[in-house]
């Protein structure tokens, strides 16, 4: 089983970015019934959960990113997007998703928000 997070790159403060964490090796039944979470580590900060994404309950964003941030996902596909709007410059960092059921992260993904 792994992780891989896409969407990643440089945008405009005020911008916009989705993300994409596509499983792999993972059953469809595994997968509906995971819960998959993104993290943001900003350099020199630690990794912190922003939102987790379950099929039958419903997502818990971090204040910081409450209103702007929205998870979604596509079970058929094995995947979990992160719709990012209103980016601010404090949004950049590494983002990762990480499944519960494996206790496996992806490897990252870059965002970089300039002011």
């Amino acid at each position: 089983v792994q992780l891989v997070e896409s969407g990643g790159g440089l945008v405009q403060a005020g911008g916009s970015l989705t993300l994409s964490c596509t499983a792999s090796g993972m059953i469809l039944s595994v997968f509906s019934g995971d819960t998959i979470s993104w993290h943001r580590q900003a350099p020199g900060n630690e990794r912190r959960e922003l939102v987790a994404s379950s099929t039958d309950t419903s997502a818990e964003y971090q204040d910081t990113v409450k209103g702007r941030f929205t998870v979604s996902r596509d079970n058929t596909r094995r995947r979990v997007y992160l719709q990012m709007n209103s980016l601010k410059p404090e949004d950049a960092g590494v983002y990762y998703c990480c499944s519960a059921a494996h206790r496996l992260w992806g490897q990252g993904t870059q965002v970089t928000v300039s002011s």
